[in-house]
């Protein structure tokens, strides 16, 4: 029987985002991209070898992925070209463990010379996923990114930043790409999913004290407007295509046989 995942809640969600240093923003990010992998993940393979390829170029350090591994009990691989990125990861992943979050799953962390071509990295695997990496890479490496990806795992899932939303381009310092871009780069017989994703009802680029982060996790209004994001999350996929294109944080492409 393939395990699944659950959609858990935003405040749960919470705890790993506040382990990255990150606030609500994020959490809310981790619940709609779960939206769109639980319906997926029993369409594939079962996954019992997971590889992260690549880390956030900036923001947050992927803990929901360890997650991931971790409930449908597989083993992680995880691959950056970034010192610091693997350090910040391995902080998070402890700050995360001292409140018993992840403590089933233990990673592997590879440190490859090139992100496109990670070689050091040694499949195969089931699933390969990734979030804010391959909008940081030259535009010449990214067919090749994808590529090895599909070489080594039987499905991909890729998530990055929204191109057509200006709004958080500006606010969040990435590169961006168009979701037709990103298609391209996908083998178009095997694409099974694709779309805009992640539109919290919050202005782009609101921050927080660490202090007030901290707060919102025992604050019993903030746990009701956490409830409510959930719901939100959930009506997002029922806007219009032109809305959600225009306000949506994130695209994404889900690739398997």
């Amino acid at each position: 029987m393939k395990k699944t995942i659950a959609h858990t809640s935003i405040k749960s969600l919470y705890t790993l985002a506040l382990a990255e240093g990150e606030g609500v923003g994020t959490a809310y990010e981790y619940y709609a991209k779960r939206l769109v992998l639980r319906p997926w993940l029993p369409t594939i393979s079962p996954v019992k070898r997971l590889l992260i390829a690549g880390l956030p170029e900036k923001y947050g350090a992927s803990l929901d992925y360890l997650l991931l591994a971790e409930e449908l009990g597989a083993t992680a691989v995880i691959a950056d070209d970034r010192p610091a990125a693997l350090a910040k990861f391995q902080a998070s992943w402890a700050e995360a463990r001292q409140v018993s979050w992840l403590t089933a799953v233990q990673p592997d962390l590879l440190l490859v010379h090139d992100m496109a071509e990670m070689a050091e990295v040694t499949g195969p695997f089931d699933l390969a996923i990734s979030n804010e990496v391959i909008q940081r890479l030259a535009a010449a490496d990214r067919p090749m990114y994808v590529q090895r990806q599909w070489e080594m795992a039987t499905a991909v899932a890729l998530f990055c930043p929204n191109a057509a939303n200006p709004d958080h381009a500006a606010h969040s310092g990435l590169d961006t790409l168009r979701l037709s871009d990103l298609l391209s780069l996908s083998p178009p017989h095997l694409l099974t999913r694709s779309g805009f994703i992640d539109m919290p009802p919050f202005p782009t680029g609101v921050s927080r004290s660490a202090e007030q982060r901290v707060q919102a996790e025992s604050g019993a209004f903030e746990a009701l407007v956490m409830w409510g994001l959930g719901y939100f999350a959930r009506l997002e996929r029922w806007l219009p295509t032109a809305v959600r294109r225009q306000k949506s944080h994130i695209i994404y492409a889900l690739i398997g046989h």
